[in-house]
């Protein structure tokens, strides 16, 4: 299925040079925080309920296009949670909830979208520590004569993007990482 709507999102992303973009789409009273991913390769769109602690990643191939075949427990989930029941006599597919996503795509950017990273990190917890999700800063490890970690480095890529995961593997930076939001920082690179 193409998610036609997406390439104008990409366009403006691109231009505004944010990889990262926050969605909010609700259907069937259910409300989703739908994260499009444009630093991946495929690109990513990161669907997730916070309420019940579920999320999906579905790749968006060249031309903006998806498959909707989810696998067979998260298309349980997905179909519970929309209140929608198995039945050969029903006209609903997924393709109507992907259709119905995709008639709700901003067509433009707005800055205040890009997803923080408690935002994105309430959804992808196969993190080390994934208690913390709030970015703290940067740890120099030239300094200590340290190398950053690999586990690091993958919490830098899954919560802060591909550009974060390169200048940290690249300058040998380790992402640091808090629990308590009155010590969160605002997201920098590391210079």
């Amino acid at each position: 299925m193409k998610l036609d709507r997406l390439k104008n999102l990409y366009i403006g992303m691109k231009n505004s040079k944010i990889e990262r973009y926050k969605i909010q789409f609700t259907f069937n009273n259910v409300s989703f925080d739908v994260f499009f991913f444009i630093d991946e390769n495929p690109y990513l769109l990161v669907f997730g309920v916070k309420a019940v602690n579920f999320y999906f990643e579905v790749k968006v191939k060249p031309g903006f296009s998806i498959d909707t075949f989810l696998p067979k427990d998260i298309h349980t989930r997905l179909m519970a949670m929309l209140n929608l029941k198995y039945d050969p006599n029903s006209s609903f597919k997924l393709n109507y909830f992907f259709e119905e996503f995709n008639k709700k795509i901003p067509q433009k950017v707005v800055l205040s979208n890009q997803p923080k990273s408690n935002e994105v990190g309430c959804f992808r917890k196969n993190v080390e520590e994934n208690d913390k999700v709030y970015f703290l800063g940067w740890r120099d490890n030239q300094t200590r004569n340290e190398n950053v970690s690999f586990k690091n480095l993958m919490k830098t890529k899954a919560l802060l993007g591909n550009t974060a995961y390169e200048r940290s593997r690249q300058k040998n930076f380790s992402s640091r990482w808090t629990e308590d939001i009155e010590l969160a920082q605002e997201f920098y690179l590391p210079d």
